[in-house]
């Protein structure tokens, strides 16, 4: 369908289904609540849902999940089934009488025609969630392969019985959570491609070898950056005991080859970023910046990329913390030696595709990312987590990168873990709409960047989920509140809309 509508893609992660589908469920109450409001009787059940003065049309994707099975999870007894532990999040559509019979609630039909109301979607919605995360609930799914939920997973009776549960058992002893199989499954995948595949170009380096090194690199560096999220705050991903020893010791081995400098992103995204929250402390904060200005991006690159060593310890020192200061320099600092080592003492060429190649890049990616999660910062409530991050649904960074996406469900709870993101948002999804938060749909936070540099709000307006007020905004004026949340911020503006100023 084209870029004005709201289609539910059925190789998303299934918590994103179930997230999606029940915003779009309180966008058609919404508009029917309006229109009964214009014209009673307009939308009764069966009738069309058609496209509002914003010029949005809601569309539920209905084409076969990877498995063939239909979506629709909000639409029958199939949801309410998960939620239960009596039936896979994949047993089709089937409705009941009692979901069509009238209630004094108000209601309004699904694509599937099926009635429920409000509070039955998100109390189902809800449970259905935290059921695929609960190890005690039937339905409970450990993330095993980021591509693939497991459910979908066809393999032969064999192998499934054979090798695949074995392994699943025994990998949720090693690691720290019994969802995050997936970890020890990249781990391991780690160790045996990129470590010998570093090895042998440092040993008999080739450019055909080095190419196909890097872009192998290209693909694992999101997931496993985003792993290592997740490990510096979390305290690691795997078991206490002797899986703990590898657990430390791992990111001084993979950390360098996936373009990290050892214990800077702790240093900087868990003792700084959260600590400042993109207010005028933050050294990657976004206000200081026009944020659809590719100059003031230029700058913005520009800083990090080439004055974070030495700014990070400085902010350190100015906030008497000491021994961070010391240990974040010697860490930044022992980095650049040892990539300069490996260029000047072993081999040139490998020590460029291998370490110092994917630690520029990842440097440009942090900083675009970062531009894009906080690019929209709203100038009533500057200081509010719910209005300076966004939540992006339907992208592959939620099943590639963990739930990345969910950005204010970050912020406001670093510590929660990656598969609670989901949970918390459909939780907490009054709020967010009270709040004026923002979600977005079919774009990533690199997307956003680029589209935010070309000024192209109108494009952006057509990826947003609209809560709340938004729903009844028109496009237009959903673009020009996006534009106005781009502004840049005076110290004057700072000084007045933060609570800590620096």
């Amino acid at each position: 369908m084209d870029g004005s509508g709201i289609a539910i893609d059925p190789h998303l992660p299934r918590t994103d289904i179930i997230a999606l589908e029940n915003l779009i469920g309180d966008i058609r109450e919404a508009r029917a609540a309006v229109a009964n409001d214009d014209a009673p009787g307009a939308a009764g059940p069966g009738s069309a849902l058609t496209a509002d003065g914003a010029g949005e049309t809601i569309s539920v994707a209905r084409s076969g999940s990877p498995n063939g099975s239909g979506l629709g999870l909000l639409a029958g007894d199939d949801l309410e089934a998960v939620a239960s532990g009596r039936a896979t999040p994949h047993a089709g559509n089937a409705a009941t009488d009692r979901r069509s019979s009238p209630s004094s609630k108000k209601q309004l039909p699904t694509s599937d025609g099926v009635v429920l109301d409000k509070g039955a979607r998100h109390k189902l919605a809800q449970e259905a969630l935290e059921s695929l995360s609960d190890p005690k609930n039937p339905n409970f799914e450990p993330t095993v392969f980021v591509s693939v939920d497991l459910k979908d997973l066809k393999l032969p009776a064999f192998v499934d019985r054979y090798l695949l549960r074995p392994y699943i058992g025994v990998a949720q002893k090693v690691v720290r959570y019994k969802t995050d199989v997936v970890m020890l499954t990249h781990l391991l995948i780690y160790f045996t491609t990129t470590i010998p595949s570093a090895l042998w170009l440092f040993w008999s380096f080739t450019w055909t070898h080095a190419v196909l090194h890097f872009l192998m690199q290209l693909f694992y560096m999101p997931t496993y950056t985003l792993m290592m999220h997740q490990h510096i705050h979390q305290r690691g991903i795997l078991a206490k005991g002797w899986p703990g020893l590898i657990d430390y010791a791992f990111p001084f081995v993979l950390d360098p080859l996936m373009g990290h400098t050892w214990n800077s992103y702790y240093y900087h995204h868990v003792k700084h970023h959260h600590v400042e929250g993109n207010g005028p402390g933050d050294l990657s904060s976004t206000i200081y910046f026009q944020r659809d200005n590719p100059w003031h991006f230029a700058q913005y690159v520009g800083r990090f990329y080439f004055f974070v060593w030495l700014d990070l310890p400085l902010y350190f020192y100015r906030t008497r913390k000491y021994k961070l200061a010391a240990r974040c320099a010697f860490s930044e600092l022992g980095s650049y030696a040892a990539m300069y080592c490996l260029w000047r003492f072993v081999n040139a060429r490998a020590a460029f595709m291998v370490v110092i190649l994917p630690f520029l890049l990842l440097r440009l990616a942090f900083m675009a990312g970062n531009w894009g999660q906080h690019a929209f910062v709203d100038w009533e409530d500057a200081d509010s987590d719910y209005r300076s991050s966004i939540t992006l649904i339907d992208v592959p960074s939620n099943r590639y990168c963990f739930n990345d996406g969910y950005h204010t469900s970050h912020h406001l709870n670093p510590m929660r873990h990656w598969r609670q993101h989901p949970v918390s948002f459909i939780k907490e999804k009054e709020t967010y709409a009270r709040e004026r938060a923002l979600v977005f749909h079919g774009l990533d936070f690199n997307m956003i960047t680029i589209k935010c540099l070309q000024k192209d709000y109108m494009y952006l307006a057509q990826k947003l989920v609209p809560m709340g007020d938004q729903i009844h905004m028109t496009m237009e004026e959903r673009a020009e509140m996006l534009r106005q949340h781009t502004r840049q911020f005076t110290k004057e503006d700072m000084a007045r809309k933060f609570r800590t100023p620096s």
